[in-house]
């Protein structure tokens, strides 16, 4: 039988057939000994027992995947930043739709808590950088309609608000909401495993915890000179640079920054590229796995 696996605690997998009947499944004794490991959003082949229990067979080839949190074959990554408490971080949001370039997810933003306090630059600057951005309070229906037939993933800080719109999206998730701290400045950390929803108009979508302080160098393992790929508004520049080559961190002649300073490009997706490009410069092409 071929199903989809929407949950995995402890070593169990609960797969979801092609009628919609949700089974309990272990993995082969193989997979680990080749050092592989099912992951939720994994198409699976798998074979029932007579305890109506399942085993998983085979894995299908996966699209992409993330190591951190474990999940597989994602098409939207929807990244929400609040206006206020806790306030955006640039860098944050440049990482996580960097890991999502790099991987083959489709990233979006969704600005959140827009009715305590607007931040239209948000909007400008992902708006400017080729992203698709909904306002959670106005574009509600619009969010849950670009959802549909895919499955997505939600990212971001905690206490942005993931867990609330999901259950708004979803209303049989019922999932805990958390406070913010006063103390911390963030939320608490509300999910604890990744669990795919299937959703009534078709697609399933995820919480993902753990997914939120992002460091490309953690999830992905993206060399130095691949960087720039994972910046989509680099595309129309980067091959106007005056020298080969060039990492488009402070060069002469560079289009990139030539683009920044006529306002085609939002200086602070500028400033979190040169930040991540620093930060992982030294990572040769043979460390890279």
């Amino acid at each position: 039988m071929v199903g989809l696996i929407l949950k995995s605690i402890a070593g169990f997998y609960y797969v979801e057939d092609e009628n919609g009947k949700i089974v309990e499944c272990k993995a082969r004794g193989a997979f680990r000994a080749n050092g592989i490991s099912p992951k939720v959003g994994d198409r699976v082949v798998f074979s029932i027992s007579s305890e109506e229990k399942g085993v998983i067979e085979e894995i299908n080839p996966r699209k992409n995947e993330l190591t951190r949190p474990p999940i597989a074959n994602i098409d939207k990554l929807y990244i929400v930043v609040s206006t206020v408490e806790p306030i955006p971080n640039f860098l944050q949001i440049d990482e996580l739709s960097a890991i999502a370039e790099y991987a083959g997810i489709e990233p979006v933003i969704i600005v959140s808590k827009s009715d305590i306090e607007n931040k239209p630059d948000i909007f400008k600057i992902y708006s400017l950088a080729g992203f698709s951005v909904f306002d959670s309070v106005k574009d509600f229906e619009k969010i849950k309609a670009s959802m549909a037939g895919n499955i997505s993933a939600f990212a971001g800080n905690s206490g942005v608000g993931k867990s609330t719109l999901l259950n708004k999206i979803n209303k049989d998730a019922n999932l805990p909401t958390g406070e913010i701290s006063k103390k911390l400045g963030r939320g608490r950390h509300t999910t604890r495993a990744v669990e795919l929803y299937k959703l009534s108009d078709g697609g399933y979508i995820a919480d993902t915890p753990g997914f939120t302080v992002a460091q490309t160098e953690k999830y992905v393992s993206v060399y130095k000179d691949e960087l720039e790929n994972c910046f989509r508004e680099f595309s129309d520049y980067k091959t106007d640079c005056r020298f080969m080559g060039c990492s488009h961190t402070g060069e002469k002649g560079c289009a990139v920054k030539a683009a920044i300073d006529k306002g085609k490009i939002a200086e602070t997706r500028y400033k979190s590229y040169v930040e991540i490009y620093n930060r992982i410069k030294s990572i040769q092409k043979w460390q890279i796995k």
